[in-house]
């Protein structure tokens, strides 16, 4: 990859991991499954008049509009809204790289490799820790719903698996149609019955939330990953998503103030270190196995010198 595609990947992982201390102000101001379905209503209308359905089946977008785009965020921002700091919501939903790994094999019969499961065995110690502890960032309703989000995120992702070549961007404006008549009765069953109001009300911080999740995170970041990953291999792209959770409770730290216990740091250490093995672990022993054979090679000629 050359500067700009890294300049640009990175772009994406601050927007991304930002995101989540956004969503946490705009949930100060608006109940969560309103939010959710304001985000996706702002990314459809207009967006779908200007760009073109992608050639997918029926079934493909209504599937990833129900299980990324109602469930998966409902679940999300509820846990947000009350149960979940912004910091640890970034890290939790990382879940989803396990479940699409082992989904895979399941579903596809996609080989999983020593490193992979290594790399799961460490990640879900990691997350295991954030179950045992109900007193820090995270109550375990919290995580519980952060990682069935997770769970049906893996679902979108197996979806999207099966549509090579798509235009990413276009595909999310167009899934975007699909969740806000639901989000929208769901708010109104369980939250609301005065929505109208609750929207006169909201200040300019919960619509510079919404315009942000939905335009920046959603329609800017999407163009940009999607280009990344027409520009280049998968390889080389996806691994900068594992700096999401470094980049979300950093600026949840910096931004809101929210801090990990030791408990908490332990567990994110693990989930980091075995998510960067799952994803990177097959390249890095190679890389490993490489540098010894050069350094073997080298030795002998330094000796007869």
């Amino acid at each position: 990859m050359n500067a700009k595609s890294i300049a640009l990947a990175l772009t994406v992982v601050v927007i991304w991991g930002v995101n989540f201390s956004v969503i946490k102000v705009g949930l100060h101001t608006l109940p969560p499954i309103l939010f959710s379905g304001l985000r996706f209503l702002i990314v459809a209308i207009p967006a779908i008049l200007f760009v073109p359905r992608p050639r997918v089946p029926l079934w493909q977008l209504l599937t990833v509009g129900l299980s990324l785009g109602v469930i998966k965020f409902s679940l999300l921002f509820v846990a947000m809204d009350a149960d979940a700091s912004a910091g640890i919501a970034s890290l939790l939903l990382q879940a989803q790289v396990i479940f699409t790994i082992l989904l895979s094999a399941v579903l596809l019969r996609e080989v999983v490799t020593r490193a992979q499961g290594l790399g799961l065995f460490i990640a879900l110690s990691g997350f295991a820790l954030f179950f045992l502890t109900t007193t820090g960032s995270a109550t375990l309703t919290g995580v519980t719903m952060i990682v069935a989000a997770a769970f049906f995120w893996a679902i979108a992702n197996l979806v999207m698996k099966q549509m090579p070549g798509v235009n990413l961007m276009h595909f999310m404006v167009w899934v975007s149609l699909i969740p806000p008549l639901p989000l929208f009765a769901l708010s109104y069953l369980l939250e609301s019955q005065h929505p109208l109001q609750l929207l006169q009300a909201t200040p300019l911080s919960g619509w510079l939330s919404i315009a942000y999740v939905g335009y920046i995170s959603t329609l800017v970041a999407f163009a940009l990953w999607g280009w990344l990953l027409n520009q280049h291999t998968s390889a080389s792209v996806t691994p900068f998503a594992l700096l999401i959770p470094i980049v979300g409770m950093s600026a949840a730290s910096i931004g809101l103030g929210e801090r990990l216990s030791p408990i908490e740091w332990v567990g994110a250490g693990l989930i980091v270190v075995g998510l960067t093995i799952s994803v990177l672990g097959a390249k890095l022993w190679r890389y490993l196995k490489q540098a010894r054979k050069a350094s073997t090679k080298k030795a002998p000629s330094a000796s007869a010198q």
